[in-house]
């Protein structure tokens, strides 16, 4: 369910910046960092750059390979 937030105007602006570098909307990028800072707090031990792999290996669709009719296609396991 969507919720409007209020939010100071240069947080939506920096945000909005990182977003169209890193290719996400501004809602996308702000659940992003909510998420980064969520891992952070509860794991103070892991060093930023695994914090931030774990999550882009979590947003990667996971594929696998099967075969049908003896032919090898990918079917997605997300």
């Amino acid at each position: 369910m969507a919720t409007n937030v209020k939010l100071a105007d240069d947080l939506v602006e920096m945000a909005r910046r990182t977003a169209a570098a890193e290719h996400r909307s501004v809602p996308k990028q702000i659940e992003y960092y909510y998420r980064l800072a969520q891992i952070a707090e509860e794991n103070p031990d892991l060093p930023f750059s695994l914090i931030r792999d774990l999550l882009l290996a979590d947003a990667e669709e996971a594929t696998t390979e099967y075969k049908k009719n003896g032919k090898r296609e990918l079917k997605k396991t997300k």
